[in-house]
């Protein structure tokens, strides 16, 4: 019997969106020290900026964007328009600093960047707890509400909101700044590859904007391990479908921080770490939705932790 030879061939399972199994190969061989010998500079995009950042200062710039941006908004006197992605906790730290630092929100407007929605379509209420919109509200917004900042400026999604949501961000001037990161299936918000997006051309792809939309099974299994949802793999408890802003949305933005570092509690394991190679320096694709940030003409950092800019070793030895 021979024992250790990759010689072992299928077709990958039809569930799973992306079918160029050379292009995988090609991002999946994309090493740690690849990545940092390109001092910073995108292989295809001057507008983007990418940047490996050691895992505990991985937060830190994303907070600091944060709070710099709110600060600017005071001591300028200037409107900032930011959508924001999920609501961690990270949120109450951000909170807490412009408390600290006596901060005034009154120019801030907040568009959350997706939400859960039924199987009919219907969006979650506000008083949902697992919700975008509810986590936002108590990390952020009431931490912020006697700092000036007003609460018709919070826009969360609903029934009601998400079929103009792409025309308020339009009549607000466009974002300032879309945080994002890339879900399993490569979806950015809850744009997943799956048949409520897909269109005849690149172009018309990213023209589309905010709706409700159903989600591909790899977001709900990915979600079933948030903490909202019980850590478990509870794949019951989470909803099939998402409304969320569009492709245009991220296009159109005056910029976008795009956020890869996340792991399963902290671990060294992840299911990011592939997607976030296709997503960054696979050839953009409606099959990896996030892919299309590749392609914006205005500026986009992109950081990466350590520990998702890691090789990709398998290891026979290592479980769950």
């Amino acid at each position: 019997m021979i024992y250790g030879e990759d010689n072992f061939t299928f077709k990958t399972a039809d569930f799973y969106p992306f079918k160029d199994t050379a292009e995988i190969d090609r991002v999946r061989a994309i090493t740690k020290e690849d990545i940092l010998a390109l001092n910073g500079k995108h292989p295809s995009n001057p507008n983007i900026t990418l940047e490996v950042l050691r895992n505990d200062e991985f937060e830190m710039v994303m907070i600091t964007d944060m709070v710099k941006r709110i600060m600017d908004s005071d001591r300028l006197d200037q409107k900032c328009v930011m959508i924001m992605c999920n609501p961690c906790p990270t949120y109450r730290k951000v909170a807490y600093m412009l408390r600290q630092l006596g901060v005034n929100c009154r120019n801030v407007k907040f568009y959350m960047m997706d939400e859960w929605a039924d199987d009919a379509g219907n969006v979650a209420p506000l008083s949902y707890k697992a919700g975008f919109g509810n986590a936002f509200y108590r990390y952020m917004v009431s931490n912020i509400l006697d700092l000036g900042f007003k609460e018709e400026n919070f826009i969360y999604h609903s029934n009601k909101v998400t079929p103009d949501f792409s025309k308020m961000l339009e009549a607000d001037g466009e974002a300032d700044i879309v945080y994002s990161g890339p879900g399993w299936p490569g979806h950015l918000a809850f744009i997943d590859p799956v048949d409520d997006w897909f269109k005849p051309t690149m172009e018309e792809y990213c023209a589309q904007g905010a709706k409700v939309a159903k989600l591909h099974p790899l977001t709900i299994a990915q979600n079933s391990l948030h903490g909202a949802f019980g850590c478990s793999g509870d794949i019951s408890k989470v909803p099939p479908m998402g409304a969320m802003m569009g492709p245009r949305d991220a296009m159109k933005a005056k910029n976008v921080l795009d956020m890869h570092g996340i792991t399963t509690a902290g671990s060294h394991v992840t299911w990011q770490r592939l997607t976030s190679r296709l997503a960054i320096f696979g050839k953009p694709t409606q099959e990896v939705p996030a892919s299309i940030l590749q392609l914006r003409e205005n500026p986009t950092h992109m950081i990466i932790s350590e520990n998702l800019a890691s090789t990709i070793k398998p290891d026979a030895d290592f479980q769950y």
